[in-house]
C-alpha cells in the first residue's frame, strides 16, 4: 500500500489523503439486475470514505464487443450519472481488459484496489491469473463479487482474487441481507483505497465467512 500519513502545510488545515478505486462491472446482459443495484450503492462508498480520505472512482465496464472506462471523478453523483447513461447487453467476458487497464493506470498514478462484480468468466484463467499477480506485486489488490454459484468461475475468481492479495466474495442477491452486505463490504474497500488499515481486517473477516459458506454448501 502506499503511504496515506496526513499532509499538514504551514498553517493551513491536514489535508486529507486521496485514494483511487476502480469499480469494474460485467455490463453483459444477464447482469442488469445487479448494474442496479451496484448503481444504488456506489454513492455510499463516497460516504464511508469521506471521514477518513477523499476518494476517486473510476468506472469500467464491458458488453457487446466493447470495454470502456469513465474518467475519475470524486463524488457518488457524478458516479451514478455515468452509470445511468449505460445500458448491458449480450456479449463475451473481457476480464484481461480490465486487468490491462488497471496496471495501465497504476503507472500513471497509484491505485489503491480494483473491485470486479460479475459472473462468469469465458478466457484463458492462465493469462488472468498472471495479470492479477502482476497486480498484486504493484499493491493493487483485487476484490471480486462472483454473482451466481458457477463452480468453475468460483475457483478462477478466487485465484485471481488470491494472486492479487484481494479477496472474493459470494454475491447471490435471492439470500437476506445480501445487498446489504455488499454494501458494507464496497464500503469497506473504499475506505481501504483512503488510507483505512483496519477496513483490510473487516473485508478479510468478510472473505473467510463467505469461503466457510460455500464450503459448507459444496459440502
Amino acid at each position: 500500500m502506499n503511504d496515506k500519513s496526513v499532509i499538514i502545510m504551514g498553517g493551513q488545515s491536514p489535508a486529507l489523503p486521496r485514494g483511487r478505486l476502480m469499480f469494474a462491472l460485467d455490463a453483459t446482459a444477464s447482469r442488469a439486475p445487479t448494474w442496479a443495484i451496484a448503481r444504488e450503492l456506489q454513492a455510499k462508498m463516497f460516504r464511508e470514505a469521506a471521514p477518513i480520505g477523499k476518494l476517486d472512482v473510476q468506472l469500467v465496464y464491458y458488453r457487446g464487443d466493447e470495454c470502456r472506462t469513465s474518467k475519475w471523478v470524486s463524488s457518488g453523483e457524478q458516479l451514478a450519472h455515468l452509470m445511468n447513461r449505460i445500458d448491458c447487453e449480450g456479449g463475451y467476458t473481457q476480464i484481461r481488459r480490465v486487468l490491462e487497464h488497471a496496471l495501465c493506470e497504476n503507472e500513471k498514478a497509484a491505485v489503491q484496489a480494483l473491485v470486479f462484480i460479475g459472473d462468469a468468466m469465458e478466457e484463458r484463467i492462465e493469462t488472468l491469473a498472471a495479470a492479477a499477480g502482476e497486480l498484486g506485486t504493484q499493491g493493487v489488490p483485487i476484490f471480486i463479487f462472483q454473482e451466481g454459484r458457477n463452480a468453475a468461475v468460483r475457483r478462477a475468481f478466487r485465484l485471481l482474487a488470491l494472486k492479487s492479495g484481494g479477496a472474493y466474495f459470494e454475491f447471490n442477491p435471492n439470500k437476506p441481507r445480501a445487498v446489504e452486505q455488499l454494501s458494507e463490504q464496497l464500503n469497506a474497500v473504499a475506505r481501504l483505497a483512503v488510507g483505512d488499515v483496519e477496513a483490510l481486517d473487516r473485508i478479510t473477516k468478510t472473505a473467510a465467512l463467505t469461503d466457510q459458506r460455500t464450503c459448507a454448501a459444496r459440502d
